[in-house]
C-alpha cells in the first residue's frame, strides 16, 4: 500500500476532478468515475506525479464520448 503526502492527495483529487470535467454529462457515471480513480491511483503507483501525465492516463477506458 502506497502512502501519500497531503500534497500528492491534493493533486490527485485535481487531477480527477479535471477529467470529470472533461467528459460529456451522459458520461459521468459510477463507472467511469471509479475507472478514473483507478487509473490515477494506478500511474501514481508507478511513481509517477506529474498532473499532465497523470490526465492523460486518467481518461483511459472510460467508456463514452468526453467533450473537447
Amino acid at each position: 500500500m502506497n502512502n501519500y503526502s497531503p500534497e500528492e492527495l491534493a493533486s490527485f483529487r485535481k487531477v480527477f476532478e479535471e477529467a470529470l470535467t472533461s467528459l460529456l454529462p451522459m458520461t459521468l457515471t459510477i463507472s467511469n468515475r471509479l475507472q478514473i480513480a483507478q487509473n490515477i491511483l494506478s500511474c501514481a503507483a508507478t511513481g509517477e506525479r506529474d498532473e499532465s501525465e497523470l490526465r492523460v492516463t486518467a481518461l483511459a477506458n472510460v467508456k463514452g464520448p468526453q467533450q473537447i
